[in-house]
């Protein structure tokens, strides 16, 4: 008898991907030589920074200036590429320059991994996703270089290229050796909080948005549905917070740098995890606030993580349906398939389960208010990295729930479940008919 072969389905492969690139990067990480002080990394620790860094979360129980040798930092740095593009994506880049033939087990893998309606042209459609990462990141590290290189000398060029690459991976990593943290230091320098914020909303815009704007440039009206919705809710969650932060938080900093720290909070909390301001002087509403724009997070098929726009997008269409008592969900003078909105129900049902449960398990075992709880599951749920500056201090078992939080927030809850459930489809016939009262 021959050995079995394993045969995985693409939701499966997805997840095992992913799953092997973190266990890769953790043992990495754990050498003495990926760490400054040239001692070995506690695996705990290192399978947290691999695994914040694979789903390009950006929470760190340790400081990535001051803890990581260059080495490591290169790790960390090729994990978030490798995490922001996507495993399978990388996978087929390396197919493509090997010469070999993507079949259709690979291309339906590519089309669930980048979220694509169908997978024809999904090989064309990967060699232009890989080209325009590589672009659009190169094109940021180049901008960055200035300030960097006037602060920092020739380091500045590697900062240059990290932060362009974290930022447009939704990442949230820095390697900026300071007390405040993050890019508090650069609060209200134009250059890089415009070069970071384009990159942040670049990277969590979706591929499929690309796709559309190169192929069609500003003529909105041929777009897709998903990335005409992807791009009005993506500029409605950008104005409407930045115009809270503005008028009721940062009430101590000059207008120039309230104008940027507020623009700048309401885009980084959309999965990116950098912040300009101490987060922990933020008001109880700000911080409410945060933790929904970090739930919400960015587009589908994008480098950010979270629910995504489409699906709040299309609750709220149901919800509207609703009261104006139509039978069908309309969008934009279009019908959504039933389909559609019961997939969107069922990832806002799993996110606000695994969100609170998580949180109210931390806060009891930590014996912190809840609220500083949901901040930080909430934060790694939707693959952003804000903190309030708790991670370092957790427990092994609330670092182990995050880790849980930030691999479903990346892969995303329906490919697991998928992966579990399989394609056993219910083939027998429809059972009885009953109504219910609802509300």
């Amino acid at each position: 008898m021959g050995v079995k072969r394993i045969r995985f389905s693409s939701f499966q492969l997805i997840l095992v991907g992913f799953a092997g690139v973190i266990l890769l990067g953790a043992i990495l990480l754990s050498f003495p030589f990926s760490g400054r002080d040239g001692e070995w990394t506690s695996f705990s620790d290192s399978l947290f920074t691999s695994t914040s860094a694979v789903c390009v979360t950006g929470l760190s129980v340790v400081n990535t200036a001051r803890h990581w040798s260059v080495f490591g930092q290169i790790v960390i740095l090729a994990l978030i590429q490798i995490g922001g593009m996507g495993v399978v994506t990388v996978g087929a880049t390396f197919a493509f320059l090997a010469g070999k033939k993507i079949g259709v087990f690979g291309r339906d893998t590519i089309k669930e991994s980048i979220s694509a309606p169908n997978a024809g042209g999904i090989v064309n459609l990967t060699k232009f996703i890989v080209k325009g990462v590589f672009i659009v990141e190169f094109l940021g590290a180049v901008a960055m270089m200035p300030v960097f290189c006037g602060d920092y000398g020739a380091k500045g060029i590697w900062m240059a290229i990290f932060h362009s690459i974290s930022a447009f991976c939704n990442a949230g990593f820095d390697i900026i050796d300071s007390e405040t943290g993050s890019l508090t230091s650069y609060v209200s320098n134009p250059l890089i909080n415009v070069v970071i914020m384009i990159l942040i909303i670049v990277g969590g815009i979706g591929f499929l948005v690309w796709d559309d704007v190169f192929a069609h440039k500003l003529k909105f009206y041929k777009y897709r549905l998903q990335s005409k919705v992807a791009l009005i809710v993506s500029l409605f969650l950008v104005l409407l917070p930045a115009i809270y932060f503005f008028f009721f938080e940062f009430s101590d900093m000059p207008l120039e740098e309230k104008v940027w720290a507020s623009l700048f909070q309401s885009v980084t909390t959309r999965t990116a995890g950098f912040n300009t301001v101490d987060l922990t002087e933020i008001s109880d509403k700000g911080t409410a606030l945060t933790i929904v724009l970090m739930l919400i997070g960015g587009s589908p098929g994008s480098t950010a993580g979270g629910m995504k726009t489409v699906t709040v997008a299309l609750l709220f269409s149901a919800a509207i349906s609703v009261f104006r008592r139509k039978t069908d969900v309309e969008i934009l003078k279009r019908r959504v398939d039933d389909g559609a909105i019961k997939t969107a129900a069922t990832i806002l049902m799993i996110y606000i389960t695994l969100f609170l449960s998580f949180g109210m398990i931390i806060g009891m075992v930590e014996g912190i208010p809840i609220g500083v709880a949901l901040f930080e599951t909430s934060s790694a749920i939707g693959t952003v990295g804000l903190t309030l500056g708790i991670t370092p201090g957790l427990s092994l078992l609330s670092k182990i729930l995050l880790i849980v939080l930030m691999y479903i927030g990346r892969v995303g809850s329906l490919t697991l479940i998928y992966a579990a459930v399989g394609n056993k489809n219910n083939i027998s016939g429809k059972l009885p008919l009953e109504n219910v009262t609802i509300g």
